[in-house]
């Protein structure tokens, strides 16, 4: 039986860089990754409340830093969809080598993105919690870069951005903007296999992502399910107990269902079926 408690654990990543991440560790094979937003980290919430949330309900929970962000290796940069889904692999990979059976994987913000995008190029995981994904990634950009940032862009090389103070925060290059506006989000929901059960959850005084983009979820992916939490922001501030429990409840009727594919349900099964696809 595998100690209880939490446990730092790093994993390396196809670039060779140190990933940190937390596991809520409960002695159950059951495991659920959760991934955090842009500019955020493991120790935010929502990530700790749904960590702690999963934990009392006996389920092994791992929360981690994307490269970049964090306690992380690595040079934050803007965009990196398909980096991020890469190192979310690389956690995915850790812990089926260690024989744990895979429930959930769950981002928030710009981090349930990067689950959809894992979810249509790796068809290894049962269940994804999308919570406040943006739809339409060409939109949301001009509050932090500026009106006419594209013209600015392709003028200098880049854009640097500054916070409220005036203080540098990060530089996005037209690499990595470029980044953004070719991850197609429509074309990955279209590729997430049926038998991938998917939840949305958006807040309805979400002032950071729109909540009609979670409609746009919900007409895309198969099998879909989209849950409106009433008056919550996109931290989900003064809903952090609402949320826990739809998520909760998702991911108990996961584990009932009878009808996940056999390489959902073994970890062995699982790798088998991950090489295949290679």
């Amino acid at each position: 039986m595998t100690s209880v408690g939490h446990q730092r654990i790093v994993i390396q990543n196809n670039h060779g860089e140190n990933l940190v991440g937390i596991l809520h560790e409960t002695g159950s094979k059951d495991l659920v990754i959760i991934c955090h937003g842009f500019q955020s980290k493991k120790e935010r919430i929502p990530m700790v409340s749904l960590a702690t949330a999963l934990e009392r309900e006996g389920i092994s929970a791992f929360r981690f830093d994307f490269a970049g962000n964090g306690e992380s290796e690595g040079s934050f940069m803007y965009g990196n969809y398909r980096r991020e889904a890469e190192d979310l692999r690389a956690v995915v990979q850790y812990f089926y080598k260690k024989e744990r059976l895979l429930t959930a994987i769950i981002g928030h913000s710009k981090g349930g993105n990067v689950v959809l995008l894992y979810a249509s190029k790796y068809n290894d995981v049962p269940a994804v919690i999308n919570i406040s994904g943006r739809f339409h990634l060409e939109k949301g950009m001009e509050g932090r870069l500026g009106k006419d940032f594209l013209q600015r862009i392709k003028q200098n090389g880049y854009i640097d951005v500054k916070n409220r103070k005036g203080k540098f925060e990060y530089r996005v290059t037209e690499e990595s903007l470029m980044d953004r506006l070719t991850t197609d989000t429509h074309a990955s929901c279209l590729l997430i296999d049926q038998n991938c059960r998917v939840l949305t959850i958006h807040g309805t005084m979400d002032k950071i992502v729109p909540a009609k983009d979670a409609l746009e979820f919900a007409r895309f992916i198969r099998n879909h399910k989209l849950q409106l939490i009433e008056g919550a922001d996109h931290e989900y501030t003064s809903h952090q107990d609402e949320l826990a429990t739809v998520v909760l409840d998702f991911i108990r009727a996961v584990r009932e269902d009878k009808n996940i594919p056999q390489h959902f349900q073994s970890c062995k099964r699982g790798l088998d079926f991950i090489k295949s696809r290679i």
